[in-house]
């Protein structure tokens, strides 16, 4: 989902707004404006899904700062601890 579903809800919610508000034509069974409202609420959850799928994509993972213990031995056999501090 993410960003491409946003811009196809709006593109669908905007191809609704033109159904409901802008066609005048009355087909005989069904009318463009209910189609029109189906396709606006239907585009409005679709960005709104979107958005927050998006959103929770983007969030960072880490707080970018750890640490970092370890043991090393030299050639003479001799063991020390390191500690580092990464930001």
């Amino acid at each position: 989902m993410g960003l491409p579903g946003m811009v196809l809800s709006v593109a669908s919610a905007a191809a609704g707004a033109i159904m409901y508000w802008a066609i005048t034509y009355q087909g005989t069974g069904f009318r463009l404006s209910t189609i029109g409202i189906i396709l606006m609420v239907f585009g409005a959850v679709g960005f709104v899904v979107s958005a927050i799928v998006f959103a929770s994509s983007r969030r960072a993972v880490g707080s970018g700062h750890h640490t970092l213990d370890r043991q090393v031995t030299d050639s003479s056999g001799q063991s020390s601890t390191v500690h580092e501090d990464v930001k």
